[in-house]
């Protein structure tokens, strides 16, 4: 079975990334049936400090135990929906660090993104997506842009409309696709290696 972390890229209090991430997950859960299983990943949980290696993640991997953990548990996915508001056209700073401590765990791995904000945080996920190609990640066309004059009560209280559950399952889908293909291509490399 195919596990999926879905990061919640907000650390901020009073975000609203952890409520967009159990939604995500709920409806693809729901959509996906028994073919994956789909993890909410909360940057929060893991308090990694502004990035504290010494040595870039591409050359080596970190020594601290704080990156040990990150390492592993995000290694442990075959891949990614991500899950961001936008500050100043920007994802947060807390996602943008907590990619940064790694390199070899993103490679390879399909991510997908859903945005929210006052534009659905198109400009933040761009920015994103350079990123994945940078760190070998198959970015995914599908993207989920929730408005906070739409989606959101008085921009508060999350009500998505409707039309976005096609949205978010048209996301599943593409991302399992990319996940077995790129789960038979890292086999193939492996066994020839």
């Amino acid at each position: 079975m195919n596990r999926i972390g879905i990061i919640i890229g907000s650390t901020r209090p009073g975000r609203k990334g952890d409520l967009v991430a159990q939604w995500v997950r709920d409806l693809a859960t729901e959509h996906a049936g028994h073919t994956a299983d789909f993890e909410l990943v909360d940057l929060k949980d893991h308090a990694l400090p502004l990035l504290d290696e010494a040595v870039p993640a591409r050359t080596a991997p970190g020594d601290r135990p704080h990156t040990r953990r990150w390492a592993e548990r995000i290694g442990s996915y075959d891949a990614f929906i991500i899950v961001t508001p936008e500050y100043n056209t920007a994802p947060p700073a807390a996602l943008t660090n907590a990619i940064d401590y790694l390199y070899a765990e993103w490679g390879g791995k399909p991510v997908g993104y859903v945005g929210y904000g006052i534009f659905g945080a198109v400009m933040a996920v761009q920015k994103l997506r350079a990123q994945a190609g940078v760190l070998r990640m198959a970015d995914i066309a599908p993207q989920v842009t929730l408005s906070l004059r739409e989606d959101f009560v008085n921009f508060t209280d999350f009500r998505p409309q409707q039309s976005h559950v096609p949205q978010v399952h048209g996301l599943v889908d593409e991302l399992l696709t990319w996940t077995r293909a790129l789960a038979t291509l890292r086999e193939a490399s492996s066994a020839t290696a």
